[in-house]
């Protein structure tokens, strides 16, 4: 005599109704998914709302020591790779499932509604006021944040080094002055004078400089450009 295979379709159907009255299990299943989705829904609100939320209640016995940050180890970043540290208002990217997921998952964790999400990624990200890495964190208070989630790809391996020239003026002017040695080297000879001796490549050089810090004031000033140590947390578009 053969015994009959198990179907685990009817082992499912007796061990739900075993457990639950299937008048009612539709109702339950429901209220969960509206339950879930009221969350999520909520979660969106708290990230699409400007606050003056400054810390959240964290439970430090569920907190992962490595996504601690400092206020200022925030800034360092943000100035050596010309990032901004915004409210997660201003991001006019769009949040992945996972980093809501990830919110969701740390608020069961911790017992509470997080608020005051900012957000550290490049200026183009941003939806800024006219005056490729995104990462979401939570304000802790007391000038610490808690990394929730990071997404997308990461930044060129020489992005740190090319926005070096737009940390402060000085720098500017390293930039400016490399350019312009570049460019005098680049004159034929003879071009400006029949000889060319130590005092015709400086007098070509002052031109070249003039011209190109010319170039780079008009830039700045026309397009409304800043260095990195004044944008990192302004939401204004020409800060």
């Amino acid at each position: 005599m053969l015994l009959p295979r198990t179907n685990i379709e009817k082992k499912l159907n007796l061990l739900r109704a075993k457990n639950a009255d299937l008048s009612t299990w539709r109702q339950q299943v429901q209220n969960i998914f509206n339950a879930e989705k009221q969350h999520e829904d909520q979660i969106h609100k708290n990230l699409d709302t400007l606050t003056k939320e400054t810390s959240n209640t964290f439970d430090f016995d569920q907190l992962e020591t490595s996504r601690i940050y400092h206020i200022d180890q925030i800034k360092k970043i943000c100035i050596d790779y010309r990032l901004r540290f915004l409210d997660s208002k201003y991001f006019k990217g769009k949040l992945p499932n996972e980093a809501i997921f990830a919110i969701k998952d740390l608020e069961k964790k911790h017992e509470t509604e997080l608020r005051g999400f900012k957000i550290i990624a490049p200026s183009k990200l941003f939806k800024l006021e006219n005056a490729d890495d995104p990462l979401l964190f939570a304000p802790m208070g007391n000038d610490y944040f808690y990394l929730v989630h990071k997404w997308g790809n990461d930044l060129h391996p020489l992005r740190k080094m090319m926005m070096w020239f737009f940390k402060s003026f000085e720098n500017l002017l390293i930039l400016t002055f490399l350019v312009s040695l570049l460019l005098t080297f680049m004159v034929p000879n003879g071009m400006f004078s029949k000889t060319s001796d130590t005092s015709t490549f400086i007098m070509i050089f002052f031109f070249m400089f003039k011209s190109v810090a010319a170039v780079v004031l008009f830039y700045g000033f026309a397009l409304g450009k800043n260095f990195n140590t004044a944008i990192w947390n302004s939401k204004y578009f020409n800060a």
